[in-house]
Order: structure tokens, then sequence, then C-alpha cells
């Protein structure tokens, strides 16, 4: 097999596993009021089946870094992928709630492993030349997955049992385990990394409880929760202790330094803006779509089909561009019309017509393939190739922790504007609904103009490293 195909392999590898677990994930979203049904709980109780994913994926992630470079990152890949399919087969014969909860925490420990793991693969065997179609290829399983799973959850749970949702991964997941060991290939392993303990355990404390108080708000009551405050606190005490003990590390469990590499850090502000606004708009438009418009859940999920098809495209439209002219263009492109689109969103009325929601969203997925991983590819590129594995970790958690947060206030914002202007201005509740919603989207749509000039600062970044390389370069070849 020639050299080339055998790079592409490894990219349908990692799509495959990955896609399996985020679009897992979503189709779980639409099934918990039914989970509620069949095990005879509480929407707080059901709720677990998604919290507890999203803490124990959150969890993981920071120590993917250590692993993959102890163990080797194809070990690792198969190992959260094999502990995935494990999870989803048990999942599958849950027997209570508290089962199921406990098989859903085992397939976020897998997802958790995968998840970074998956970019450092691909940058093993890319050149930084050839990264950026690359990963615009595999992007789309991050991007697409969420916008996809949520209709085909609300179908699968129409037509069959609930089951399904779990069974139906393990044929892609056990396909994506015979892939992995054909096509990815060994990396080196590093036998002389000391484990990083007390990083673990701050780091575990800090993400955990955050994602888990997130996890359990979705209205301002609960904001207000002793439990949710005291959580809010622990995290964020344990993640600034967390800092002061990596600054103090000589090998830290993620080295912060990176951080001090401009172009990293724009590239993870850019992620986290995508991953604000790709959420928030998965949980507005269904409010707009079925409480407002009096649409039904095979419309809404209709209404994100033409977005997830166009986001895949223009992943790999910005890909090439990157890898032929950097980041400057494309990204600030892509920032500037989810921006726009997003703005658009905000000045709906109740005559608006269906297709200019379809529009407007599909000019979000435009602009969200654009951006998202051309920028997370840059930053990628601008660190140490030692760092690759502990940068993609960093990268994954803190996108976790935007998503959680964008879904958070965005639930938030909806539930008291809605509340306000129905007691202020005597509206019903489709109409205030509809104000709420398109107060949301323009919040959204100014945060993603505040980013725009993040694409043009990563353009700068591109450009000195580039002429710092080509420097070196010369100066060798002068030697």
């Amino acid at each position: 097999m020639s050299k080339v195909p055998q790079k592409w392999l490894v990219v349908i590898t990692v799509l495959l596993g990955t896609f399996t677990i985020i679009l897992n994930n979503s189709t779980l979203n639409p099934a918990v009021p039914h989970l509620m049904e069949v095990f005879n709980a509480d929407a707080v109780a059901a709720g677990w089946v998604i919290t507890i994913f999203m803490v124990t994926m959150g969890v993981t992630m920071p120590v993917t870094g250590y692993l993959g470079d102890r163990f080797g990152k194809k070990q690792l890949y198969m190992a959260g992928l094999a502990l995935f399919v494990i999870g989803s087969l048990l999942g599958s014969v849950s027997w209570d709630l508290p089962s199921l909860i406990l098989f859903r925490g085992l397939q976020g420990i897998g997802g958790g492993m995968m998840m970074p793991t998956a970019m450092a693969l691909i940058f093993e065997v890319f050149p930084k030349k050839e990264r950026g179609l690359a990963t615009g290829i595999y992007g789309i399983a991050a991007m697409m997955a969420p916008t996809i799973g949520p209709t085909l959850g609300g179908v699968i749970i129409e037509l069959g049992s609930w089951q399904w949702l779990f069974l139906c991964n393990i044929p892609t997941g056990v396909l994506g385990l015979v892939f992995s060991q054909i096509y990815l290939k060994q990396t080196a392993r590093a036998s002389n990394l000391t484990f990083d303990l007390s990083g673990f355990v701050a780091v575990t404390l800090g993400v955990g409880a955050m994602l888990l108080a997130l996890g359990r708000v979705s209205e301002l009551a609960h904001l207000q929760d002793p439990m949710n405050i005291s959580l809010l606190i622990l995290g964020l005490i344990a993640l600034m202790l967390f800092v002061k003990i990596e600054n103090g590390k000589e090998q830290p469990l993620l080295d912060l330094s990176i951080f001090k590499v401009p172009a990293y850090t724009y590239s993870v502000l850019v992620a986290s803006v995508s991953s604000i606004s790709l959420f928030g708009g998965i949980f507005l438009i269904p409010l707009l779509i079925q409480g407002v418009y009096g649409y039904g859940a095979i419309i809404t999920g209709l209404t994100f089909l033409p977005s997830a098809l166009l986001t895949g495209i223009f992943m790999t439209v910005g890909g090439r561009i990157l890898d032929r002219q950097g980041p400057s263009l494309i990204v600030t492109s892509g920032l500037t019309i989810i921006a726009v689109a997003t703005m658009f969103l905000g000045f709906l009325s109740m005559e608006t017509a269906l297709w200019v929601i379809f529009a407007l969203n599909a000019i979000r997925g435009i602009g969200m393939g654009l951006s998202t991983m051309p920028a997370t590819t840059t930053g990628m590129n601008a660190i140490p190739e030692k760092f690759i594995s502990r940068g993609s970790a960093m990268n994954n958690v803190l996108r976790q922790m935007s998503s959680a947060l964008g879904i958070v206030f965005f639930s938030i914002y909806f539930e008291v504007r809605r509340s306000q202007i129905v007691s202020a201005n005597g509206l019903s509740l489709p109409e205030a609904s509809l104000q709420a919603i398109n107060e949301g989207f323009i919040v959204m749509g100014v945060l993603a103009f505040l980013a725009v000039p993040l694409g043009i600062l990563l353009g700068r970044e591109y450009k000195k490293q580039a002429k710092q390389e080509q420097e070196a370069v010369s100066g060798k070849l002068g030697d």
C-alpha cells in the first residue's frame, strides 16, 4: 500500500471511532423523557445519563497526554474505543437507572481517552503543510454528529426501543477497532516519564466539579442551589491550585507553557467561541421551531441537516485553503459568516418563513466549517511536536467546558427573559419565547463578532512562525 493512502486510512479510522462517540451522546439527549418513563424516574435522575458522560469524559481528557506518551497513542486510542464498546453493550442490558448511569460513565471514560488522542494520531502521520485538509475531514465527526444526533435519537425512540441507542454503537465500534489494529501506526513511548499525581488530583477535581455543576444547571433556580454554588467554587479553587502545581513541576501533567505560544492561545479562544455558538444554536433552534412556530421534532431535525452537510463540505475547503495560504483569510471569513448569520437569526418575527431559518442556520454551518478546525490546526502546528498530545488534551477539555457553559448560559437566559417579557409586556408565550430567543442569538452574534480579530492575529502569528522556520532552514543550509 502506498504512503499517501495509508495516511488517509488513519484519518478514516479515527473519524469512524470519534463520530460514533459524539453521535451516540447527541442521540441520547432527546431520549431523556423516554428514559424517565422507562425507569420511573424524575428529570434530575434521568438527566444523569447525559451529565455522567460529560463529567467522566472531561476528567479523563487531561491525563491522555501522559498516557499516550507513556504507553503509545495507538494503544490508548484502542483501549478507549474498546471501553466505549463494552460500555455500550452493558448499557443496552441495563436493568435500572443506576446501572445505566454507571455504564454511561464507562462510555465517557472511553470517549475521554479517544478524543484528544485521535487528533494527535493524525498529526503523527501528516506533515504540517497537509494537516489542514486532514483535520478538516476528521472534524466532520466533531461538527456534524451533534447536529444530526438528536434527530436520529428521536427516530430510534419512535420506531424501536431505547436499547438500540446503545446497540447501534457496537458494529461501528468493532469496525473501528479492526481498522485501528490494521491502520494505526505504533508511536514512540517515553519510558522516563513520571506521573504528576498532585496535578492529576487537582485537575480531576477542578474539571469534574465544574462540569458536574454545569450539567446540573438548566434554569436560574439551579444556579442558586447551594450544592451547585459549592461545586463551582470548589472547581475554581482546584483549577487555580492546578495552575500553581503545574508551573512548579519539571514534568507537568499538562504543560501550561503552551499558552505562551500566541497562536495556540488564539486557536483555543476561536474553538471556545465556535463551541458556544454551535451548542447555543443546538439549544435555541429546537425551542424556536417547536415552541414558537409549532412544528414537530422531524422538522426540527431537518433544520440542522443543511447546516451539518455544509459544515462538512466547508471543513475540507477550509483545510485545503489553510494548507495553501495559512489561516488569516479562512478563519476570519468563517468567524464573520457565523457572526452575520447569527445576528440575522436575532431579528425573526412570528411571520418569518421556515426556509429563512433553514438558510441562516446553513450559512452558520459554512462559517463553522471554515473557522473551527483551521484555527485548531494552526494552533496545534505552532506548539513543539512533543507537546501535541497534551495540547490536544487541553484543547478538548476547554472545548468541552465551553460547550457546557454555552448551553447553561442560553438556557438560563431564555428562561429568565421569557418570564420577564410575559410579565412586563403581556405577550403570549410563543411571542415572549421568540423575543428571548432573538436576544439569545444577538448575544451569540456579538460574541462571534468579538472573535473575528482572533483570525487576523492567528494569521500574523502563522506568518511570523513561517518566516522563522524559513530563516532556520536557510541558516542550516548556510552552515
